[in-house]
């Protein structure tokens, strides 16, 4: 009876993950729609060479937030003439299957003083994919302050998309810092444009 009431359990976890999955890929197959249309990098002819990743869920990660208390900040280089200031507002701490990795969250000096963008945080990040699935200049997500409760923090990988570099030159892009370059693989989010320029 125990055995029997261990794969009942099973059996519904598993039902339980596959449902939860394939909600997700739906709500990704609109957020990625709003994405692509409202692209404004991007020529409507062109629109057609995004790729992305299959939407997995579980590259949506909770990962333990760590507060810096960042008061000097830093100049983070960029593609073009322009190096724009950033300072470390956090670290985001959390596990890829085996694979310990961090984060550092940035807020940008530029929009700390304004009121309307003061609460937008940004993650540049390079993975082991960057250069050949994906860009070679790295990834970017964006959160909130408010995403940050209870010294956690949500990371959706699925959302990471590439810096409008990879679509054009002329771009003022930041690169991404060699401390969040990860030692694994985030097959999740936007990949090369298939379109070379």
């Amino acid at each position: 009876m125990r055995a029997y009431f261990s794969i009942l359990s099973f059996l519904l976890l598993c039902c339980g993950r596959s449902e939860a999955q394939s909600a997700y890929q739906r709500y990704m197959k609109t957020y990625r729609s709003a994405y692509t249309s409202q692209h404004e990098a991007v020529p409507e002819a062109e629109k057609k060479y995004f790729r992305f990743f299959p939407a997995d869920i579980s590259y949506k990660i909770h990962a333990r937030f760590e507060k810096l208390n960042d008061t000097i900040g830093f100049i983070m280089p960029t593609t073009g003439e322009k190096p724009k200031k950033f300072y470390r507002y956090g670290i985001a701490h959390f596990r890829l299957g085996k694979d310990s990795c961090r984060l550092f969250i940035y807020q940008s000096d530029a929009l700390r003083n304004s009121s309307r963008y003061r609460d937008h945080l940004f993650i540049p990040f390079t993975d082991q994919t960057s250069g050949e699935a994906s860009y070679g200049g790295g990834r970017y997500i964006d959160i909130l302050v408010t995403d940050i409760r209870d010294d956690m923090v949500v990371i959706d990988f699925n959302k990471s998309y590439n810096p409008y570099c990879a679509y054009s030159s002329g771009y003022n892009c930041p690169i991404p810092p060699r401390e969040n370059d990860l030692p694994v693989a985030i097959r999740a989010g936007e990949k090369e444009f298939a379109k070379k320029h």
